[in-house]
C-alpha cells in the first residue's frame, strides 16, 4: 500500500498537501481499495467555506456511498473536473491525477493536527 511521507492524513482516509496557503486533498490508497471501482464523485461546494470535518462531497463505487470531510477549514477553491468524465483516475492514481479538491485554508495550524505518514500507517 502507498502512504507517501510528504503528506498529512485524516482517520477519514483522506490525504493533503499544503503549498503556500493552498490544501490539495483527496483520497489515500487504502481508501480506493477499500471503495473498490469508483464510478461517480460530486462536488458541489466549490465556493463554500467549510469547517474542518464538515463533509463536502461524496464518492460513488460499485458498492457503495462514502462521505468525504474537511480535513482543515477553508474555501474550496476547485474540483478536479477530469473527475467528471474520469473517476476510476482516484482508483489509479489517488496521489497525483486523482485529487479531488484545492481548498484555500483559514486556519494552517490545523494541519498540525493530522496524521503523519507513520500515524496513517499504524491507524491501518
Amino acid at each position: 500500500m502507498n502512504i507517501p511521507d510528504n503528506l498529512k492524513y485524516t482517520k477519514d482516509h483522506e490525504w493533503i498537501k499544503v503549498e503556500g496557503g493552498i490544501a490539495t486533498v483527496g483520497i489515500t490508497d487504502y481508501a480506493q481499495n477499500e471503495l473498490g471501482d469508483i464510478v461517480y464523485i460530486e462536488v458541489n461546494t466549490v465556493g463554500e467555506t467549510l469547517e474542518q470535518e464538515e463533509t463536502f462531497g461524496t464518492i460513488e463505487a460499485v458498492k457503495t456511498v462514502s462521505d468525504m470531510f474537511m480535513p482543515v477549514t477553508g474555501e474550496i477553491t476547485e474540483f478536479n473536473e477530469e473527475l467528471e468524465s474520469n473517476p476510476e483516475i482516484a482508483n489509479k492514481d489517488p496521489y497525483n491525477e486523482g485529487w479531488i479538491v484545492k481548498i484555500k485554508m483559514s486556519d494552517p495550524s490545523e494541519v498540525d493536527a493530522l496524521l503523519d505518514a507513520e500515524a496513517y500507517k499504524e491507524l491501518l
